[in-house]
């Protein structure tokens, strides 16, 4: 068996291979969504910033709906059929104190990551979206485990 290689996936970006990977981001308001093979066995993630897409310039992965299109895309290029995928979502968390519902990211992003994977009828397995805290986690792209672990926000430890 092959070591493991590791990966940093940084905001607004995509990564998938069918060798042997532990994928590391950090999620605030953003959103991670993890893609697995159950049948060839590989996966791949994205980390996108923004929910929508409004048309207008760029279609990058920093957007959600573009984002998960573009993961599905290149696992369909590495040799996936849409139907062996399954999905982990993670991340969405409101980090910042907003009084409208309407600034929060965190929440409309993991909205958009459940909706867009509805659409194209790719399950979810497991998520962890929402809440307060920020989160690391670490995706083995070979067995398809996530380790997730949150982060403390600065003033949250009690003395």
């Amino acid at each position: 068996m092959q070591p493991f290689k590791t990966y940093y996936l940084y905001p607004a970006n995509i990564f998938a291979s069918r060798e042997m990977y532990h994928i590391t981001t950090l999620l605030g308001s953003c959103v991670a969504v993890c893609l697995y093979d159950t049948r060839q066995r590989f996966g791949g993630m994205n980390h996108f910033m923004l929910p929508l897409w409004n048309g207008k310039g760029l279609a990058s992965p920093k957007f959600g709906n573009i984002a998960i299109r573009q993961l599905v895309q290149k696992m369909e290029f590495l040799g996936s059929d849409k139907k062996d995928l399954i999905a982990k979502v993670f991340g969405g968390a409101a980090v910042l104190d907003v009084s409208s519902e309407l600034f929060n990211v965190g929440s409309r992003n993991a909205d958009v990551a459940l909706s867009e994977l509805k659409m194209l009828n790719i399950e979810v397995v497991a998520s962890s979206i929402k809440g307060e805290k920020a989160r690391k986690i670490i995706f083995n792209t070979f067995t398809g485990e996530v380790r997730q672990k949150y982060i403390e926000k600065r003033g949250d430890k009690k003395s």
